[in-house]
């Protein structure tokens, strides 16, 4: 059995790695970190494990940790696990960070969006940005992830073939994207409180998103070229959900069946990527509590665009499942073990 410890257990993502690490048949969990529930039983901060998970929080000493278990997760904010991770710890543990500490390779850029110094950048370079679909084979010997969040990974995996392929003028890329409004995190904003965000949809971070550059960079790798976008992420009044909708210019005239044949080539395979079928549009609810990714396009020919759309489940694809995805390469068992999860509807 791998021996797991998370730390950050107590938020929404937290919360939905124990979900899915219960079940997991090779993983059983450790230690519960929480700073905010140290001493307070797991099952009384989400009653949905009651009877399930019989535990008590601790604090987030990774130090510790590390002596104890075969891999950490740090669902935490920026900053955090930059500042706990040594070489000692590296060298006893595996480590998958939900935050965007390790995901940007350019210190200067990390720090200039998200207005924090970087505590540990010596080890951004090695660390191996977790998009499965993409990177797995780097995954698979790496000692640090970095575990894309749900903006990126929906917003990345929609346009890559095509960027890959240089089908779409990356230069007129834009992306416009919504998401509930547990993207925003388990603390107590009055942004976040029911009568701010029911009935209401709002953009925020215009222009000035901190997911944006790590979406330029990723998109640059697969096109070979440097990548400036918009991103506009919205919120919208639901619990779950990433809806991206991105247009772009054709590189020359192109047909259906070209443009599937392109997604069939890179996703073909994939099990938690869904191609879907012509005319299809990709929705929230589909995909809701599970791992896939529902991706498809739409040529316009009148304007010699394409518009590319994708939706996935931010807790689950979108953070803790792509996580416990990553530590099933990272351990060399099945990619999917723990993450069979059939979209839930209603």
């Amino acid at each position: 059995m791998i021996k797991v410890g998370i730390i950050g257990a107590t938020g929404y993502a937290g919360g939905e790695l124990v979900r899915i690490l219960t079940a997991h048949k090779q993983a059983e969990i450790k230690w519960y970190g929480s700073r905010s529930y140290i001493e307070q039983q797991y099952a009384s901060v989400y009653r949905n494990l009651f009877q399930i998970v019989d535990a008590v929080c601790m604090d987030d000493n990774m130090k510790a940790l590390a002596d104890e278990v075969d891999v950490i997760f740090t669902a935490t904010p920026q900053g955090l696990c930059a500042s706990l991770v040594n070489e000692e710890i590296l060298s006893k543990v595996k480590i998958v960070d939900l935050s965007a500490d390790f995901r940007i390779k350019d210190v200067s850029v990390y720090e200039k969006w998200y207005g924090i110094p970087h505590p540990s950048p010596q080890f951004i370079e090695e660390a191996v940005y977790g998009l499965c679909e993409v990177n797995r084979e780097r995954v698979k010997g790496a000692r640090l992830i970095a575990n894309p969040g749900c903006y990126t990974t929906c917003s990345i995996l929609t346009a890559y073939p095509l960027a890959k392929e240089g089908l779409i003028d990356m230069s007129t890329l834009i992306i416009d994207a919504k998401s509930g409004t547990s993207g925003a995190g388990r603390g107590a904003k009055v942004p976040n409180l029911f009568c701010e965000v029911n009935e209401n949809m709002k953009a925020y971070g215009v222009a000035t998103h901190r997911h944006t550059p790590e979406i330029e960079e990723q998109l640059g790798y697969a096109s070979g070229e440097k990548v400036l976008l918009n991103f506009t992420p919205h919120l919208v009044p639901m619990n779950r959900g990433i809806l991206v909708t991105e247009y772009a210019k054709l590189t020359r005239e192109v047909c259906e069946e070209e443009v599937r044949t392109i997604y069939e080539k890179y996703y073909g395979r994939e099990k938690f990527i869904r191609v879907l079928e012509k005319d299809a549009c990709p929705e929230t609810k589909w995909v809701e509590g599970s791992n896939y990714v529902d991706v498809n396009f739409k040529i316009d020919p009148r304007t010699g665009r394409i518009i590319l759309m994708g939706a996935l489940d931010n807790l689950v694809k979108g953070a803790a499942g792509q996580a416990v995805q990553n530590m099933n390469l990272l351990f060399g068992l099945e990619e999917a073990e723990g993450l069979d999860l059939v979209p839930m509807f209603p």
